[in-house]
């Protein structure tokens, strides 16, 4: 199956509610670790799996396996249908009602993991920070790269309300070099 050379952001097809309900189920566990260990020594039924893997969240997410799946951080809405790739937010071209910058048709994968996130109750999950995806991982199961521990610091952890707070991905003008917008007129206090 060919791909696009730019994807096109899709809207899952499964609900906030449900997504976050089979979270537990693939989240690491003994039993999970130990499939994964098994599947990593049968290349034939690791392939069956990942293809299987594949076709499910395809369908439900517009997955791309990158092999480090983010899905959980970003309301379910998976960052690599972002016709950039973008993994930490919008790209600035981000229209007014929106809509992506390079498919004006589509609503931007981010501001869909805003709605998705904020429906569930989970918006301080987008405040985790992701890291650069590792191709090399690419085409491989994220299920079992998950359970054997490979992407452990594949994201900061959501920010926590009653720990010290952590600096924010997300930075105002002035500290972008900005200069600041007066809040007074000249000579008005």
């Amino acid at each position: 199956m060919a791909r696009e050379l730019w994807p096109r952001p899709k809207r899952p097809a499964l609900t906030p509610a449900a997504a976050y309900r089979v979270q537990p189920i693939v989240a690491p566990n003994g039993v999970n670790r130990r499939l994964a260990r098994w599947l990593e020594r049968s290349p034939r039924v690791r392939r069956w799996f990942t293809a299987a893997e594949r076709r499910g969240k395809e369908a439900l997410f517009g997955c791309r396996m990158c092999g480090q799946c983010a899905l959980p951080a970003t309301g379910y809405a998976c960052p690599m249908t972002c016709p950039k790739q973008l993994r930490n937010g919008p790209c600035g071209g981000v229209g007014p009602a929106g809509e992506c910058e390079v498919h004006p048709d589509l609503t931007c994968v981010w501001v869909v993991a805003h709605e998705r996130a904020g429906a569930a109750g989970r918006g301080s999950d987008l405040t985790a920070l992701q890291r650069p995806v590792d191709h090399r991982l690419r085409d491989t199961s994220s299920w079992i790269n998950y359970w054997l521990g490979r992407d452990d610091d594949l994201w900061t952890a959501p920010a926590d309300p009653v720990a010290e707070p952590r600096p924010s991905i997300h930075r105002s003008p002035v500290d972008l070099g900005v200069p600041a917008v007066p809040t007074t007129r000249q000579g008005v206090p």
